[in-house]
């Protein structure tokens, strides 16, 4: 099912709509001020990598840029870089593991952990 996105010249705002088909005729219409002057959207797309593709790509020295291993906040965001990487491999809630790790870290040294930061 192809979905479609139109930004409104009328109001600015984004419309998605999905159709059954390709070939479906698509009238847009804004689903905000229900204006007909709507202008197609390049969307977002997904590309399957492939196993040997990820961990190539997880190998690239470049991927380390940034990595200071002596700051917890730095490896925390490579761990959620290396989890996005791996995908369903390193399971649904990685994130929100890393941040629990970081959280008990803080306790044991007694900075209370912020626990609210984005990483």
């Amino acid at each position: 099912m192809p979905i479609y996105e139109y930004r409104c010249a009328d109001c600015r705002k984004k419309t998605t709509l999905v159709t059954l088909s390709v070939s479906a005729a698509v009238d847009p219409v804004c689903s905000h001020c229900g204006g007909r002057n709507m202008e197609k959207l390049v969307s977002r797309v997904a590309v399957r990598k492939s196993d040997a593709s990820r961990l190539e790509s997880l190998a690239d020295p470049s991927a380390l840029t940034g990595l200071d291993e002596n700051d917890p906040k730095s490896v925390a965001r490579w761990m959620k870089k290396m989890g996005r990487e791996m995908g369903e491999e390193a399971g649904e809630d990685f994130d929100q593991e890393v941040d629990k790790a970081m959280e008990e870290a803080a306790r044991e040294k007694g900075t209370g952990g912020d626990g609210g930061e984005e990483l």
